[in-house]
C-alpha cells in the first residue's frame, strides 16, 4: 500500500470556512482595496490631527527669516503648517497649509500661486481660491514679523 492510498488522519484539512466568513473577509478586503487606491476621503484630516488648521509649533515659534520668503511670492513651512506669503514688500500674511476642500496640504508655490497636491486646488497669495474644487480660501495663521524674522503669533 503506497502513501497515496491510505486515507488522511482527521483533523488533517482545515475546517471549511462558513459563507458569511467568506462574504465578510471579500467585503472588508474591497474597502480596504478602494481606500488604498483612491487615497481620498470624505472626512476632512488637519494638520495636527486633532481638527486644528495649524501644524506644529506655537506662538513665537521661529519660521526663518524674511529673506526666504519672495516678494510677489510664498514659502511654505511644511512642519509648522504655515504658508508665508508676501504679496509687495514688507506685506507678510500667514496662512495655514490646509486646504479647505478635504484637508490635504499646500506643498508648492508657483509665482503668485499656492498649489494643493491633491485635488488641484489653487490659492492666491491673499489665501483667497482662485480654482477649485475648493470652494473657500486658506485660514489666516497670526504671524509676527520682528527684526527680520517671521515667527507664529
Amino acid at each position: 500500500m503506497s502513501d497515496q492510498d491510505t486515507e488522511p488522519t482527521a483533523g488533517a484539512y482545515p475546517a471549511p470556512l462558513s459563507r458569511r466568513a467568506v462574504v465578510t473577509g471579500a467585503g472588508a478586503a474591497a474597502i480596504g482595496a478602494t481606500l488604498a487606491v483612491t487615497g481620498c476621503s470624505t472626512t476632512p484630516r488637519s494638520a495636527a490631527g486633532s481638527g486644528g488648521t495649524g501644524g506644529t509649533g506655537g506662538a513665537g515659534t521661529v519660521l526663518g527669516p524674511t529673506a526666504e520668503v519672495p516678494v510677489g511670492s510664498a514659502k511654505v513651512y511644511r512642519t509648522q503648517g504655515v504658508v508665508v506669503t508676501q504679496a509687495a514688500a514688507g506685506e507678510f500674511a500667514g496662512f495655514s497649509t490646509v486646504c479647505p476642500h478635504q484637508g490635504c496640504k499646500i506643498n508648492g508655490v508657483q509665482g503668485t500661486s499656492l498649489i494643493c497636491p491633491c485635488h488641484g486646488s489653487v490659492f492666491a497669495l491673499d489665501g483667497s481660491v482662485t480654482s477649485g474644487p475648493a470652494a473657500s480660501g486658506l485660514a489666516p495663521q497670526p504671524i509676527t514679523v520682528n527684526d527680520g524674522e517671521i515667527s507664529l503669533a
